[in-house]
């Protein structure tokens, strides 16, 4: 193996009792090991806990309606009847793309999270009979891939670039770690703990047995095959949340071998060349971010997780460089990424066009992952912002209102005739999304020695260990339309400890109260307000952050919305509907930036009430075919053929809910 990889990884703990107590406290996605360099930790035993408000009546959603969703899609259209036939060792008419297994690996792992807000009981169903016949697909060897069984036997590893096997693996990885962190359904005994590849948490033992001989196969293969790189990285941290789970350092050494191989440009296919699989150079001398998105930002994940457990200072200076680089020059307002069609790739610096930018759903998952382990890297707000406007934007966009309906691709324009569809041949993204809301909990809070840290802004009981001190008590707000936050405390330690809050660089003037009074607080360097006292059950703390309708404008080297502007309130980004709104067409609209009325009002957009707002806005009043588009500057004034209009602007989340109408982000300014 490559000498690049650290052959001596930081142990979880000292001693195998101090192993499992440790491992079984936490139950979310990401859990570094006692030893990581992190400056922040999940809390334990999943101390958030949604409830209500705009995020809980989301994971609502996706549990009785997604998730069911995806299940009779993942039947239709063939995924699952492939695994049977791997499982019945049979040839029969395979059903594409290629890698099909991790859409059902995505929505196990969904279900795998939702279990600890309660077992659905169909759910449960498809969950045992799916690993029943995973069980049965996998070859002796611990190989599975429905693909190569039964429609390529013969072709195992001979594709890198595209062959997407580790890519699958991964993502059976994943959900066997959601099942292992899972409440408990019976105990998995001491013989089969040995047998599996150490302790689990909870579960039944059903998926996580099949998963250990596919990642005991991994290291096997992998290192038969020294120059194998594959072409869409994700197991990377697939195998460090299995080798955090099971306590076997092999599965971090395979991921950071994995990783060590990339830069030789050994990957290219079809017109894509190694800057495509970000096989160009090597990870930890990579600064700028290229190549397709969903890609880059899954390899850039496991980097994060490979610094956190290794310490080797290139991997988080990569990080760090390409976070800047995607975040300072490609990422779109919503936080989208990716802006080339071609490749569902990242564009140059500024390359970043409304109507055609891609930002697929994925690319948004991933980078919200990405960014929730450099938050509990550096603890820096930037982090956990991003997160925000990814989530509450070019993530959610991307799941209708109905639970059912999805975008694969969000663009920042439409000119009409795009509808939201109940599920597509290439199906990553709607199962990706019920995976993130189904674990979102985790995602919102942190603790450390010190205190709670809050990043997201969700109403819920939170419940903060760390050290044998316990804070607990309980969020309420109705964000992101109102900025009031309330949190209550309900259990506290004797001593001083601190909360935590994060103020969103957009706010201005936050207002903090305690029982009722004003308290002088501003936001340290790291964006966070850090309030410190000997909490008392009772004691309540307001936080206020003022709500209003913003203008911005883009920077002048995005070329592509040169001179013109977006609103935005609070952590939303709008976007102006033709459905709606008096206009019948957004052709030749534009607003001014003036800091004019800007009225909001509440609105119903299916089942969804949100706040619209209503501008004034102009027209250029509509020519004849072939009249001349271009007028002298003189009579582009008021008189100069234009109209007034009223526009009425959404949340770009809520786009496309109505039926298919013209949208835009960016409108010219007047």
């Amino acid at each position: 193996m490559s000498e690049k990889v650290v052959r001596t990884p930081r142990r979880i703990a000292q001693g195998a009792r101090e192993v499992a107590a440790w491992r079984h406290s936490f139950v979310g996605p990401v859990v570094p090991t006692a030893g990581a360099t992190v400056a922040l930790r999940p809390l334990e035993k999943g101390g958030f806990r949604l409830e209500g408000g705009f995020w809980g009546q989301r994971q609502l959603l996706n549990r009785e309606v997604t998730i069911p969703h995806g299940i009779t899609m993942l039947e239709e259209h063939g995924n699952l009847e492939n695994l049977r036939m791997a499982a019945a060792r049979k040839k029969g008419e395979y059903r594409l793309p290629l890698f099909r297994d991790s859409d059902v690996y995505k929505v196990l792992e969904a279900i795998g999270w939702e279990r600890q807000h309660g077992l659905a009981p169909e759910q449960e169903r498809f969950f045992a009979s799916t690993a029943a016949v995973l069980a049965s697909a996998q070859m002796s060897d611990g190989y599975l891939n429905s693909f190569y069984q039964v429609a390529e036997p013969d072709r195992r590893y001979a594709d890198p670039a595209m062959g997407h096997e580790l890519y699958c693996a991964g993502h059976l990885l994943q959900a066997a770690v959601a099942e292992a962190r899972g409440p408990a359904r019976r105990a998995v005994s001491a013989a089969g703990e040995a047998k599996h590849g150490g302790a689990v948490r909870g579960g039944d033992g059903r998926l996580w047995p099949t998963a250990v001989r596919v990642a005991r196969h991994l290291l096997s293969a992998m290192g038969e095959r020294p120059a194998f790189v594959p072409g869409h990285p994700q197991v990377e941290m697939a195998l460090v949340e299995v080798f955090r789970t099971s306590g076997d350092a092999a599965y971090l050494e395979l991921a950071g071998e994995l990783a060590a191989r990339r830069g030789h440009s050994r990957l290219e296919w079809s017109s894509f060349g190694p800057d495509y699989f970000q096989d160009d150079v090597q990870l930890e001398q990579a600064k700028e971010i290229r190549g397709h998105a969903v890609r880059a930002l899954y390899l850039l994940g496991g980097a994060a997780d490979l610094y956190s457990e290794t310490g080797r200072p290139e991997l988080l200076a990569t990080c760090l460089g390409q976070w800047e680089d995607m975040v300072g020059a490609k990422t779109y307002l919503t936080g989208g990424v990716g802006s080339r069609q071609e490749g569902e790739a990242f564009g140059k610096a500024f390359e970043l066009p409304p109507e055609s930018a891609y930002c697929e759903t994925c690319a948004a998952v991933a980078s919200i992952l990405w960014n929730w382990r450099m938050l509990l890297i550096t603890g820096e707000a930037r982090f956990a912002e991003l997160m925000e406007r990814t989530l509450y934007n070019g993530f959610l966009s991307g799941w209708g209102l109905d639970g059912k309906t999805f975008f694969y691709v969000n663009p920042l324009r439409s000119r009409g005739g795009v509808s939201r569809q109940p599920w597509f041949r290439c199906a990553c993204c709607p199962p990706n999304i019920m995976r993130l809301v189904a674990s979102l909990e985790h995602y919102v809070a942190t603790g450390t020695a010190a205190g709670l840290q809050l990043h997201q802004f969700i109403p819920g009981t939170f419940r903060q260990g760390a050290s044998g001190r316990v804070l607990a008590g309980r969020v309420e707000t109705a964000y992101p339309y109102d900025g009031l936050l309330r949190l209550q405390i309900e259990e506290a330690s004797p001593g001083n400890d601190e909360i935590a809050i994060r103020v969103p660089s957009w706010v201005s003037g936050a207002e903090v109260g305690l029982n009722g009074a004003g308290m002088e607080a501003q936001p340290g360097p790291d964006g966070y307000l850090h309030l410190r006292r000997d909490w008392q059950p009772g004691d309540e703390l307001t936080v206020s952050f003022p709500i209003r309708a913003r203008v911005v404008r883009p920077d002048p080297r995005i070329e592509d919305v040169a001179g013109c502007v977006a609103f935005e309130r609070g952590p939303l980004v709008y976007c102006w509907e033709a459905l709606g709104t008096a206009a019948s067409t957004l052709e030749g609209i534009a607003v001014s930036a003036r800091r004019e009325y800007t009225l909001e009002r509440r609105a119903q957009i299916a089942s969804e009430t949100v706040i619209e707002l209503v501008r004034r806005g102009h027209r250029a009043s509509p020519g004849v075919d072939g009249h001349w588009p271009y007028r002298d500057v003189p009579a582009a004034g008021p008189d100069g053929g234009v109209e007034e209009v009223e526009l009425h602007a959404v949340p770009y989340y809520a786009w496309g809910n109505r039926g298919q109408g013209q949208m835009r982000v960016w409108v010219p300014e007047l």
